[in-house]
């Protein structure tokens, strides 16, 4: 059976004229499903019951479950999430005052191969479908309420394990279904979407308007970033920075920089100014986040006193920059960590049954 969260609104109220209804179901239904978060048709009390029978004959109605919770000291939760086939995934609640930022995957595994995140080290599996990569949203709002953490998603970044612009069509959907008026409701300014940048690929940001762009740039250089990220490099950095210069974003909007700091690769000032005037004439705001090493990559974390005077120099140059803090560190909460860990646990205790 297909499961009833892949529809998009369109798709369900054809779905639901099919099944001998009126389309005006479909509003009540996506409710059910999208706002109120309800796991069973029977728990549908203002459709009528024979709609519901009829609807657990004929769809599924298929949630990710948790299989395993971190919560860090600074309030940073992490959620590994088993999908239907059995394919385990991320999903990251970061805390901000009253309000907490979800960072969604995308991906199982990731295509791109950049050499200081665990994800990439995996590979790639499988894209997601548009349903499981918005009912990551739906597992952790009832995660908070269940918790008692009063606090809502208000914003969601596309930044957790895989490459959205491999997955464009699926992650076009699953956009689709959290923006819907009737449902989560998330407007374009509520929505990142972070990514390598992929060559032909970025005028999504401006035709399709569904969020708005954060390019990992993580190096000054077209060497540096060969290093660091061999399957976005394959597009040359100038290129890259000549077509953000073109993209048509709303007055007020500018592309979100990110950029790892990893130490004695990118965060000198030397590597600064190279940034400086890569980014010179492009209407942009720069994101640092000190590196957060995993598990079995040779990259380290940055001094704090060198990602200081990195920032200043950016600052004193005009730039608008954030420095992102590392969260839940004491739980491994970079991309692809506790899934790596996970599994590494579940081929251990295989082996020893064996």
């Amino acid at each position: 059976m297909r499961n009833i969260l892949e529809l998009t609104y369109p798709e369900l109220e054809e779905a639901v004229r099919a099944m001998g209804h009126q389309a005006f179901r479909a509003r009540q239904l996506w409710q059910w499903l999208w706002r109120k978060g309800v796991r069973d048709f029977s728990d549908m009390t203002n459709i009528a019951r024979d709609f519901r029978d009829q609807l657990a004959r004929e769809w599924s109605l298929g949630w990710p479950e948790t299989v395993e919770t971190q919560q860090s000291t600074d309030g940073t939760v992490k959620l590994l999430l088993r999908l239907t086939d059995g394919a385990l995934v991320e999903t990251v609640l970061i805390p901000d005052k009253d309000r907490y930022t979800q960072c969604l995957s995308c991906q199982i595994g990731c295509p791109m191969g950049c050499t200081f995140c665990s994800t990439g080290l995996m590979g790639f599996v499988r894209n997601m479908t548009g349903g499981e990569i918005a009912s990551q949203v739906l597992v952790a709002r009832e995660h908070l309420r269940t918790h008692g953490l009063a606090a809502e998603v208000k914003n969601l970044v596309y930044m957790g394990m895989g490459e959205p612009l491999t997955n464009w069509e699926e992650v076009r959907r699953s956009l689709q279904i959290l923006s819907h008026p009737e449902g989560l409701e998330f407007s374009r300014r509520r929505i990142t979407l972070s990514t390598c940048a992929i060559k032909g690929k970025l005028g999504v940001f401006d035709t399709e308007g569904l969020a708005l762009p954060a390019i990992s740039l993580h190096a000054p250089t077209q060497e540096i970033r060969e290093q660091l990220m061999p399957g976005a490099a394959r597009w040359p950095i100038d290129d890259l920075i000549k077509t953000l210069q073109e993209l048509e974003l709303k007055p007020r909007e500018r592309v979100t920089i990110e950029y790892i700091l990893i130490k004695g690769v990118n965060d000198s000032l030397q590597h600064a100014r190279q940034l400086v005037r890569l980014l010179s004439h492009l209407k942009c705001k720069i994101n640092l986040i000190a590196y957060n090493p995993g598990p079995g990559i040779g990259y380290a974390a940055p001094a704090p006193e060198d990602v200081l005077a990195f920032e200043e120099l950016l600052r004193k140059k005009g730039f608008t920059v954030t420095l992102r803090k590392s969260k839940g560190q004491d739980i491994a909460a970079a991309c692809g960590q506790l899934k790596t860990e996970a599994e590494r646990r579940m081929n251990t205790t295989h082996e020893q049954g064996h």
